[in-house]
């Protein structure tokens, strides 16, 4: 078995409470075979880019780089999350671009190319994850690496007119060609990219799933969307309903139906519509006032992003607003808290809640709503409300799936949820957990894996499906 190389923006580092489902799997995966782990240090530091530090853990390498506050600033604040981000996420208007910042996009993915280059071995596997580091296979290349890379984009991907109107999209995603394999969440996500490389990047689309970039060669892109270990959760939220901060919001509720929304503050979640769409819940469904409360948890991220502040700010008013006028002396139909909070009280949150709201404007898959399933009390299980822009709409089919720009259709969701009768929401609840317990965490990287074994552009003959033309 080769080795398994994982280059992400960061890395998970031995002992670290804040590893997620994902950088347990991505670990699991790199124990199987051994292997190595290398991304950014989380260092931002005054001289220049490039220090590398490792950690041993058995026959486990961790390998981080700095980054000096120039190149972080560039690559990582500017490009990934003010351009590429929005851009991703279908929202052009939002893209703040510079050639400055493209550029140091560029150098520093260039820059991890080079110093993981010395490290690689001629028979190993490497698996790069999301878009922060779109070009580095084509880096790789340059450098001589021979071996099997493949790209997995956690995010979604928009049509192939949107691409195009980013500058520069033809250096930046042409440079996916240099992968074996390019993996998305969702089929409909992999219809894009064919299209764009069609379309705009000069290539061609073969049969089976594979493509030909411009230059001529040949990578699979398939959609393999990611989960959640299932089990653990399950087992997790049933005894998270024991934390004491569990059981004083169940105190707290004093009877009332709790629904509850999860999500990392970011204009891509839709929360202004949600909190919106839940004043038209008490304004349509008036039998709900004083007999529900939601919950939004929505910790803080990229504070010092503009947008993000104005979206704080929004949410904070809406709070204030949806309050004042719904509010009773002893009700509050809505809770907004910006802080985090541990795994196991999030999951006891969750089977607390007889509704999950997700309904995000564009995600590319959303865990939470997987969470939320596998979360829930088999015998007396919530509804999940979920936005059909959610990758994860395309598997939980038996969610109550809504448009989150359509307020009176979320508010009537949520009306049907809170009075859904029991058998029905055991038939729900029960169709999505098999779908999870089949199609888990596990499955996911394996899946992914294999593929990546499977592809080799060298051999084989493809037949080319005729383009329909390219555009500059």
């Amino acid at each position: 078995m080769s080795r398994l190389v994982i280059v992400s923006n960061r890395v998970a580092l031995p002992q670290e409470s804040r590893a997620g489902g994902l950088a347990v799997a991505l670990n699991a995966a790199l124990r199987e075979s051994g292997g190595l782990w290398f991304g950014w240090s989380g260092k931002r530091v005054r001289e220049a880019s490039g220090t590398l530090h490792e950690v041993r853990d058995g026959d486990l390498r961790f390998v981080t780089m700095d980054l000096s506050n120039e190149d972080h600033d560039a690559y990582y604040n500017n490009f990934a999350n003010r351009s590429l981000w929005p851009m991703l996420h279908f929202r052009p208007d939002l893209v703040d671009y510079t050639r400055e910042t493209h550029a140091g996009y560029q150098r520093v993915n260039a820059l991890f190319a080079e110093r993981l280059a010395p490290l690689l071995k001629e028979d190993d596997t490497v698996w790069v994850h999301d878009y922060h580091l779109i070009p580095l296979a084509r880096y790789l290349r340059e450098r001589g690496i021979g071996c099997r890379i493949g790209f997995f984009l956690h995010v979604p991907l928009p049509s192939s007119d949107l691409i195009s109107a980013l500058p520069g999209h033809r250096e930046l995603f042409g440079a996916l060609g240099a992968y074996d394999l390019v993996g998305f969440q969702t089929r409909r996500d992999v219809e894009r990219f064919r299209d764009y490389v069609r379309l705009f990047g000069d290539g061609r689309v073969l049969e089976d799933d594979w493509l030909q970039n411009a230059e001529g060669r040949r990578f699979r892109a398939l959609h393999f969307p990611i989960s959640i270990d299932t089990q653990q959760i399950a087992r997790q939220s049933a005894a998270g309903t024991r934390r004491s901060s569990v059981r004083r919001l169940q105190a707290s509720l004093g009877g009332r139906a709790l629904a509850i929304g999860v999500d990392r503050l970011d204009y891509s979640k839709g929360l202004p519509d949600r909190f919106r769409a839940v004043s038209r819940l008490l304004e349509r469904h008036p039998q709900h006032r004083s007999r529900i409360t939601y919950l939004q948890i929505a910790p803080a991220s990229r504070s010092d992003v503009p947008e993000y502040q104005t979206l704080r700010r929004e949410l904070e008013e809406l709070t204030g607003h949806i309050n004042g006028r719904h509010a009773e002396p002893d009700w509050t139909p809505l809770r907004y808290v910006g802080r985090n909070f541990s795994h196991d009280v999030l999951t006891g949150y969750y089977r607390s809640a007889r509704l999950g709201l997700v309904t995000p404007l564009r995600d590319g898959m959303n865990l939470v709503a997987k969470e939320f399933i596998a979360s829930q009390n088999p015998a007396d299980p919530g509804v999940l409300v979920l936005s059909r822009f959610a990758g994860a709409a395309h598997e939980l089919r038996e969610a109550l799936i809504v448009n989150p720009y359509d307020l009176d259709g979320v508010a009537d969701a949520i009306d049907a949820g809170l009075t859904m009768p029991l058998q029905e929401r055991v038939d729900r609840w029960r169709a999505m957990m098999d779908t999870l317990e089949q199609h888990d965490i596990t499955r996911w990287r394996r899946t992914f894996l294999e593929a990546l074994a499977a592809a080799d552009p060298g051999s084989g003959t493809a037949k080319v499906i005729p383009s329909i033309g390219c555009a500059a």
